[in-house]
């Protein structure tokens, strides 16, 4: 197995800015049924509400983005891992910036670490 590359300050920087330039979360997966999407699976800002709206019934604007659209199908992927998917971006969106905020947290502890008071 490799071994990565240490994360350079320059690379954590980046994914930090990706992360703030996104959407603003939370992000929570939607199981939509659109009359032309057939069981839309979708990432959006708003909550699901357990009843599958049809379009117009949901807010177009709300949608970050869609793992199945069917029909016809523009969004589906060969493994069939929609939901799976789609939970992991929506969690993506919490969980990059408390990942990138435990590297600080910790560098900031390492690099205490190697200035101990007394050794001058």
């Amino acid at each position: 197995m490799n071994t990565p590359n240490p994360l350079s300050d320059e690379e954590l920087a980046e994914i930090e800015e990706r992360a703030h330039a996104a959407t603003p979360g939370p992000w929570h997966v939607r199981q939509l049924d659109d009359g032309h999407a057939m069981s839309l699976v979708a990432i959006s800002t708003v909550p699901d509400c357990g009843h599958g709206e049809r379009r117009p019934g949901f807010d177009h604007r709300t949608m970050v983005a869609a793992t199945l659209v069917q029909q016809p199908r523009y969004v589906d992927v060969a493994d069939e891992r929609w939901d799976e998917n789609a939970h992991f971006i929506a969690s993506a969106r919490q969980d990059i910036p408390r990942l990138v905020a435990e590297i600080h947290r910790l560098r900031h502890l390492l690099a205490g670490q190697d200035h101990k008071p007394g050794d001058g």
